[in-house]
């Protein structure tokens, strides 16, 4: 933060879905604070889909695969759902539905 930053709140979150049993991550939230008088607070979280959720879910009905891509996609939407700037949101929108179409195509032969 800027020197002349006095007063600031800030709040720095990194929030990191591993989506495979040998999926890693590197993470280390750091905030650079030059002003005297702010409240600041960083921190990070890490894990895989939540077991009890996909339970919740097959327990309606859903298939294991579609649990798993419904709690991805709405893990990714609470980020894409932020960015103020339509466009942006839109492409990370299409990314996302891109991408995830992408793991429900047919093995081939």
């Amino acid at each position: 933060m800027r020197k002349d930053a006095q007063k600031t709140d800030s709040k720095q979150s990194d929030k990191n879905l591993l989506l495979s049993e040998s999926a890693t991550i590197n993470t280390k939230p750091q905030l650079e604070i030059f002003a005297d008088d702010v409240k600041c607070t960083h921190g990070a979280t890490v894990g895989q889909i939540d077991p009890e959720a996909i339970f919740y879910l097959r327990s309606r009905g859903i298939g294991r695969e579609d649990a798993r891509r419904l709690l991805t996609v709405a893990f990714a939407n609470e980020i894409i759902d932020r960015v103020k700037f339509q466009p942006l949101r839109e492409q990370l929108q299409a990314a996302l539905e891109s991408k995830m179409a992408e793991g429900t195509r047919p093995q081939e032969a």
